[in-house]
């Protein structure tokens, strides 16, 4: 998919943090390796309030403009008192509103250069 580049994603996340959301400085684009050896990326995100690995990337369906945010599995609890919940509720309405962000860009784009 053509949005997925490395720029692109980058330029899409600066966009995004330029709405002023708080949280959005623990966004980072990231190389993905794909089979073909595309210029690719995936959006990385490194909470504060856990220690849980998340990404952000798009459906793999041709053409498909829906995105989702991967969490990795953990090996141990985490267990969070009440102030982090919060915290890690407050970073998750972050990437919430970044896939529906990047939902948008990506129906655009495909609108333009489809």
């Amino acid at each position: 998919m053509p949005f997925r580049t490395m720029t692109t994603l980058q330029a899409w996340v600066d966009d995004f943090r330029a709405l002023g959301y708080g949280d959005a400085e623990m966004l980072r684009v990231i190389p993905q390796e794909t089979e073909d050896g595309a210029d690719a990326g995936l959006i990385a995100a490194k909470l504060r309030s856990v220690s849980t690995t998340f990404y952000v990337a798009p459906g793999n369906e041709a053409g498909s403009t829906e995105w989702a945010v991967t969490f990795e599995p953990r090996e141990d609890a985490a267990p969070l008192p009440a102030g982090r919940v919060m915290a890690l509720a407050s970073e998750l309405a972050t990437l919430s509103a970044l896939c529906s962000f990047l939902q948008a860009r990506s129906e655009a784009f495909l609108a333009t250069h489809g």
